[in-house]
């Protein structure tokens, strides 16, 4: 096994509202451990970006898709995608295309979507873009456990109004060799057990996680944004999906 096949590239990939950012603390636990780990900035969510309301999925998975080709470009093996709640759009349509670029795929409080799945599809075509909602309107779909004062301040002040476009397109699938890529789902807001019922009885939501081929659940109890509440722990989890043991 080469140096490139143990220590994959791991590529960290925020979900709605947050840019590269939100992932320092956990970026730096890895980069610690040794490991090579990329945070990405979606299109869309650049706040220095003058067209950035106009940015689609499209635009993103695009973006995913060269970050992973200059990897491979570099010499390495295939890459690790970490992706985070609303991320689960653009890797999902990422996996869809270029199953070969990954090595595995670790979903936090994620996981991927079913084939014609919209995030927000009854969103009105005039939605410009969708600035983060009120704690506690945003508390009563996503669980804020485990964030302090400062982490909300800070996702507060930091965060970016999601594109319109991307809440509304369609995610579109259509070839199953996504299913085999090896995948981790770790499981904070919900746990694996209920995830495995909900695949079981197929629910919209959890359908895909009932046809993955190479799947590992991890419980790492806390709320939607491990990355702030449990950053260690949920560096250590990322480690070990990617040991080269696996």
């Amino acid at each position: 096994m080469t140096n490139d096949e143990q220590n994959p590239t791991i590529f960290l990939i925020p979900g709605h509202w947050l840019g590269a950012w939100a992932w320092d603390d956990v970026a730096r636990h890895l980069r610690g451990a040794g490991h090579r780990a990329t945070a990405l900035t979606l299109p869309g969510l650049d706040s220095d970006d003058a067209q950035r309301a106009s940015r689609t999925l499209d635009d993103q998975v695009d973006a995913i898709e060269r970050a992973l080709a200059q990897d491979a470009a570099t010499g390495h093996g295939p890459a690790v995608i970490v992706a985070h709640s609303g991320a689960n759009a653009p890797v999902s349509m990422l996996l869809d295309r270029h199953p070969d670029l990954l090595r595995r795929v670790v979903w936090v409080d994620s996981g991927p979507l079913a084939p014609g799945s919209v995030f927000a599809p009854d969103a009105p075509a005039d939605l410009d873009e969708l600035p983060l909602p009120a704690f506690e309107d945003l508390a009563a779909n996503a669980s804020l456990d485990g964030l302090s004062p400062d982490d909300l301040e800070r996702f507060r002040r930091r965060a970016v109004p999601e594109p319109g476009a991307v809440l509304r397109q369609t995610v579109t699938l259509t070839d199953d060799e996504r299913l085999d890529v090896p995948t981790t789902l770790v499981c904070c807001s919900i746990t694996s057990g209920q995830i495995r019922e909900l695949a079981a009885a197929g629910h919209p939501m959890f359908a895909e996680v009932s046809r993955l081929t190479q799947v590992d659940f991890v419980d790492l109890p806390t709320g939607h944004w491990p990355m702030w509440s449990r950053p260690v722990d949920l560096a250590q989890v990322i480690a070990s999906a990617v040991s080269p043991a696996r």
